[in-house]
């Protein structure tokens, strides 16, 4: 279980926030955190620590007025850790070689792919074409609706008729080299993760996977650690100390570097 440093950044600062909170409309979230550091700083530290593969997400709309802002924050970041982290928020065949060409190592794509409900496989065509399935992360960020796990697009606000199950991490296995997968009702939230989102990412061996909601002490490490069978990923926002949180960022590195073992 390796740990993957984030970076969220919302109305052009790096922030934590309640995950289910965020909508378009004038820009709100409800936050946990604002940083006074930059996204670049963040970029420097995880770069020190050797931390590859982390995540840089864009929380604003390409329509928002602070998207230039946000979009200037991830570029310094991924500047700053050239070939360390990964990129996503508003990814499409357009725009994504700019972040590959700023040092993104691979870019996360949710919304483009998840239209109108559905997959449109399509627009998944035209993204491996465009970055080819080794720079490619499939987020599958999801919320719990009807009984199942449904994603969720366009900054988390809007459900798709797509369940996240075993069948669908199958025919995706192929386009992507990686999920991203925020369980977005407990996201922010440190009250404890969504164990059958963590169980149904360690029964999926083809693709590495990361998951992020919810963490909010050791305890629950373990808990991710043993549903995940040691093969997920996991990310940590609001409970670390670098975003205002009681679990010490060393800490966290030690307990998952060991976790290796």
């Amino acid at each position: 279980m390796r740990f993957r440093p984030c970076i969220d950044i919302h109305n052009g600062k790096v922030k934590q926030i309640v995950g289910g909170s965020l909508t378009d409309q004038k820009d709100q979230a409800v936050e946990n955190f604002v940083s006074e550091k930059d996204g670049a700083w963040f970029a420097r530290l995880y770069r020190e620590k050797g931390l590859k593969g982390g995540h840089i997400i864009l929380l604003n709309s390409c329509s928002s007025p602070y998207y230039e802002q946000t979009k200037a924050q991830a570029l310094s970041a991924l500047r700053a850790w050239p070939g360390g982290m990964q990129v996503g928020g508003g990814i499409h065949p357009e725009n994504a070689r700019e972040f590959l060409e700023a040092g993104a190592d691979k870019v996360i794509v949710t919304s483009y792919v998840f239209k109108d409900g559905q997959i449109n496989w399509e627009n998944l065509e035209r993204m491996v074409h465009t970055v080819e399935p080794e720079h490619l992360v499939l987020d599958l960020s999801c919320r719990k609706k009807d009984g199942s796990y449904r994603i969720v697009t366009d900054r988390w606000q809007n459900f798709t008729d797509v369940s996240l199950d075993e069948d669908l991490l199958e025919r995706l296995s192929s386009y992507c080299s990686e999920f991203l997968v925020h369980a977005v009702d407990v996201e922010g939230k440190s009250a404890g993760i969504e164990l059958p989102v963590a169980e149904l990412l360690a029964e999926h061996t083809g693709n590495v996977s990361t998951y992020a909601g919810g963490v909010g002490s050791f305890a629950d490490l373990r808990q991710l650690k043993a549903a995940g069978k040691n093969r997920v990923d996991v990310t940590i926002g609001s409970a670390l100390d670098l975003f205002g949180g009681p679990m010490a960022f060393t800490d966290v590195l030690a307990f998952c570097t060991e976790e290796q073992r």
